[in-house]
């Protein structure tokens, strides 16, 4: 045991810097300060160092965390770095975004000891961050080219951590995407106060130089049917997300100013980018000056009400019909949004839009209370009788989930079987759909999560999609010459 490390008895948790609330919330840059070289050593050495380390196995990608902790507090960033993306195709995204409090760091056993958690997601983007500056980030080298060529649907995390798994394997590897830059949510759903663009742009052009292919603007239903896909490559993988919105069941729902939050995520992050976007230019999808109600809990309502403060809305408030000890997204998020501004009415159900269908002028709502446990265990909210209230509302922003778009017509791929929700079939075994040669994985597979269970998925999908075209030539090797 080196001893550098076990030093949590005597080093408090910290972590970076944040930046103030008064002053991040005007702007879209990231709100946490890079750790510097001595505070990254101190905090990693802080790690036990344990027999069954639960940071690793509570990490969807099972990264070696105590060993990268270990070598950075013992100065060996290099080899620290090099370790923690043996596993993670994208280490400097995952350290910015995941919701560590949920996975690793709410799984240290120092944490469950009462010393505070390893500051882990903070020393991961500082490894990745020192990587890039250091030029330790190697280009992406194939291995020899196999003759084989593999199509991805979808340029975000899942098809991204595949496409650079199989172009180092060898495959010519192309990837398709209905949007103008690769990257998916990571660019156009993920405001730049979680996650600048730069970094994620700087990830997709490691992949083109390494080979990867991007076509962009393009959607398969529209441009190319999933049949002429398959007869471009020998194998297809699905890894378009899930963007359809969960609509919001109350009367005045389809009044003018009730939008969805990935269309209000994608506007403002366009516009960011210096695109033109006149929904957002005529005032549709900007708070600027208005009174906004997000409804929803989870990761993607507190991306919305934090955009909402930094594009100058008169208030902000965050509707939810349970308490927060039941909300979904991060506490870390919550928190951060409070110090910002956003108000929160927790116990709380919208009943109305109020105002007209050319204009919504407010929200009706409902004072809620937790009864009985559902089927999922988790209590079910249940209104309570006259406790209704009324909140004034320009924009009303859907953040109720999503749910994935109808496949089968939309690939014409009548022969692809999806379940009951929707989501692709995938033998669990291998990720192979019902169509032979065609896999599915990320979002479309297991519905709506998170990034790192995408880069996952993506990655699982690439080993597989690897043994299937590695039988198949071998298969054809064995074939007798005609």
């Amino acid at each position: 045991m080196a001893e550098r490390m076990l030093k949590f008895t005597v080093t408090p948790r910290a972590t970076p810097e944040k930046r103030e609330a008064e002053a991040r919330a005007h702007d879209f840059h990231e709100i946490y300060r890079d750790f510097i070289d001595a505070k990254a050593a101190e905090q990693a050495s802080r790690c036990s160092q344990c027999g069954v380390p639960f940071c690793q196995t509570h990490c969807p990608l099972h990264n070696n965390i105590p060993d990268w902790l270990r070598m950075t507090a013992e100065g060996r960033l290099e080899e620290a770095y090099a370790l923690s993306q043996a596993t993670n195709a994208m280490p400097e995204i995952c350290g910015r975004i995941c919701p560590q409090d949920r996975l690793c760091e709410g799984n240290c056993v120092i944490e469950q000891s009462g010393h505070g958690t390893v500051t882990i997601g903070a020393v991961e983007r500082y490894l990745s961050d020192k990587a890039w500056e250091e030029g330790w980030v190697r280009p992406l080298a194939a291995a020899r080219d196999r003759g084989q060529s593999v199509g991805i649907i979808g340029a975000g995390p899942a098809g991204l951590a595949a496409a650079e798994r199989l172009r180092e394997q060898g495959y010519a590897v192309t990837v398709y995407d209905r949007h103008d830059r690769p990257g998916g949510l990571l660019v156009y759903g993920i405001p730049g106060f979680k996650l600048e663009k730069d970094v994620v742009e700087r990830r997709t052009r490691r992949l083109a130089e390494g080979g990867v292919e991007y076509v962009l603007g393009f959607e398969v239903g529209r441009d190319a049917t999933l049949q002429q896909l398959r007869e471009r490559h020998d194998a297809v993988l699905i890894a378009t997300g899930v963007y359809k919105a969960r609509e919001l069941s109350v009367p005045g729902a389809g009044s003018e100013g009730v939008v969805a939050a990935l269309d209000y995520l994608i506007a403002s992050n366009r516009k960011g980018l210096g695109d033109t976007v006149p929904e957002f230019d005529d005032g549709r999808l900007n708070a600027d000056g208005k009174h906004v109600v997000v409804i929803g809990g989870g990761d993607t309502a507190m991306d919305c009400v934090r955009t909402a403060i930094r594009q100058g809305a008169t208030s902000v408030t965050c509707l939810y019909r349970r308490d927060r000890e039941n909300m979904p997204g991060s506490d870390r998020e919550v928190a951060n949004a409070i110090e910002e501004g956003v108000i929160f009415e927790w116990l709380a159900a919208p009943k109305a839009v109020t105002g007209e269908a050319l204009k919504a002028a407010g929200l009706k709502a409902a004072r809620m209370r937790l009864g009985a446990p559902d089927a999922s265990g988790r209590q079910s909210p249940e209104e309570i009788p006259g406790a209704d209230f009324d909140l004034k509302a320009d924009l009303v922003i859907k953040a109720l989930g999503f749910d994935p778009e109808d496949l089968q017509t939309a690939l014409e791929a009548h022969d692809l079987d999806v379940t009951r929700w929707g989501t692709v079939k995938a033998d669990l075994r291998n990720l192979m759909t019902s169509i032979p040669g065609v896999f599915a994985a990320g979002d479309i597979v297991r519905g709506a999560s998170l990034v790192v269970w995408a880069i996952r998925d993506g990655r699982d999908a690439a080993d597989a999609i690897h043994r299937y075209l590695a039988a198949h030539a071998r298969a054809d090797a064995l074939q007798p010459a005609e």
